[in-house]
């Protein structure tokens, strides 16, 4: 009789702290953006490394690092998008009537190839072998393609932080 006991008290706790868990704290299914195809006409964020502004990328460089110096950013780094609002600020994207995949791009594109992203809250990384500046700001484009006229590009703020300087 103690051993049945013992079970339905076991299996009550485990039931109460399932029923309770977005109260305390736990990820809600609500908050979780399931991977979807990247379509035409439709609103998106982009993000780098998690946040849609005021980003961070981390990059490793010489030392001493002088100003106008580049290096290479550091593996786990990543980007990606997520739909978004309809809006008419810079900083969201908007895919067009042609659009089907978001180009990533840090700087100028003949220096750097672009990263390509084809549905939305897909991470993927940041190369390791692309040259950006080992200090300063400057902001990452999410560029709908093919484009259109209706198309918007979305950016993020970043700032490049030597992690040889901190």
């Amino acid at each position: 009789m103690h051993g049945k006991h013992r079970r339905l008290r076991t299996y009550g706790t485990i039931a109460a702290f399932v029923l309770l868990g977005g109260a305390v704290g736990l990820p809600s299914a609500a908050a979780t953006v399931d991977p979807a195809p990247i379509g035409a006409n439709q609103f998106f964020n982009g993000q780098v490394n998690g946040a849609s502004a005021s980003a961070v990328i981390r990059v490793v460089c010489p030392v001493p690092a002088t100003v106008g110096e580049t290096g290479h950013p550091i593996a786990g780094q990543t980007v990606d998008v997520v739909p978004g609002a309809s809006s008419t600020s810079a900083v969201v994207g908007y895919t067009g009537s042609a659009g089907t995949h978001v180009n990533v791009e840090f700087g100028t594109a003949s220096a750097n190839a672009p990263v390509t992203l084809s549905s939305y809250a897909v991470q993927a990384a940041i190369p390791t072998t692309l040259n950006l500046p080992c200090s300063g700001t400057g902001k990452v484009a999410f560029v709908p393609s093919p484009t259109s006229t209706t198309a918007q590009t979305a950016t993020v703020a970043v700032t490049y932080a030597d992690i040889a300087a901190s």
